[in-house]
């Protein structure tokens, strides 16, 4: 199936995608929060740039979501896969793919 967007109009839709403060992500620092634990965002001097970071703790902590990383991509209906340009969007996307605890590729 052929993309219905024009390429401007697929553009400007692209770049509303969030990459921060996303529901996940606000879910997960509220719950950091309500336990006591203080922390800052989007540590920009870290490699990958973590969601949350607990510098005295020494930890990093990512909030993946579902069609960028992939997670669990045979039963998550959120990690679903585009109709369109497959050749771009596939390398792209497995690259980023994240595996649950326990799960073999």
């Amino acid at each position: 199936m052929a993309d219905t967007l024009t390429t401007n109009a697929r553009s400007e839709r692209m770049v509303r995608i969030r990459g921060r403060d996303t529901k996940p992500e606000m879910l997960v620092r509220r719950m950091l929060h309500a336990m006591g634990y203080r922390y800052r965002r989007q540590a920009r001097d870290l490699p990958g740039w973590p969601d949350i970071v607990m510098r005295k703790r020494r930890k990093a902590i990512f909030v993946h979501g579902c069609f960028w990383h992939r997670h669990r991509a045979p039963e998550c209906r959120l990690a679903r896969l585009l109709e369109s340009r497959l050749d771009f969007w596939l390398p792209k996307l497995e690259g980023k793919r994240v595996l649950g605890p326990g799960a073999e590729e």
